[in-house]
Order: C-alpha cells, then sequence, then structure tokens
C-alpha cells in the first residue's frame, strides 16, 4: 500500500468582495454644496452651518474622507476628481 502525499496547501481564498458603501443624504448634500460656486468664503461657511448644521471643520474632514471614497467618485465623479486635483496641488506645494 502507498501513501499519498499530503496534499500543499494552496493560497487562502480571497475575501468576499465587500459591498459598495452607499452615500448618505448627508454625504450627498456634501458633495453637492462643492458644486456651487461662491461669492467669498464667508457665504460658503454660513451655508455649510445653515444648510448641513455642520462646523466648517467638520465639514471639510468628512469633505476630505468622501474624496477617497468610490462611492463618492462613482456618485458625482466631475466634482470628486476636481476635488482630488485641487487636494493634490495643494499637498505638492507643502
Amino acid at each position: 500500500m502507498t501513501a499519498t502525499p499530503p496534499s500543499e496547501p494552496g493560497p487562502p481564498p480571497s475575501p468576499a468582495p465587500r459591498p459598495a458603501r452607499e452615500l448618505t443624504d448627508r454625504d450627498r448634500a456634501v458633495i453637492a454644496l462643492e458644486r456651487l460656486s461662491w461669492p467669498g468664503p464667508g457665504a460658503k461657511e454660513r451655508a455649510i452651518r445653515e444648510r448641513l448644521d455642520l462646523s466648517p471643520t467638520r465639514y471639510y474632514q468628512l469633505l476630505n474622507a468622501l474624496l477617497d471614497d468610490p462611492a463618492a467618485l462613482a456618485h458625482d465623479p466631475v466634482t470628486v476628481n476636481r476635488l482630488r486635483r485641487l487636494r493634490a496641488s495643494r499637498e505638492s506645494r507643502r
């Protein structure tokens, strides 16, 4: 009787793909606010507080996270790519 060699383990199974995250209403509102043009910085900050009930600091934290979110890119690729380019140019100047 011959012994069969133990089978060699293969690569671990790849994890199941994560379902795409759905954007919240607030996420969509943040992106929509970025589509608008503003006469000056004060008007935009006022709109952030009035429309979204967020501080400008928290707004920009959320916006920065959205720029790395594939769901945001799928929702509004023109705006997200424009903001990514602006962010990259600011980072390169540092």
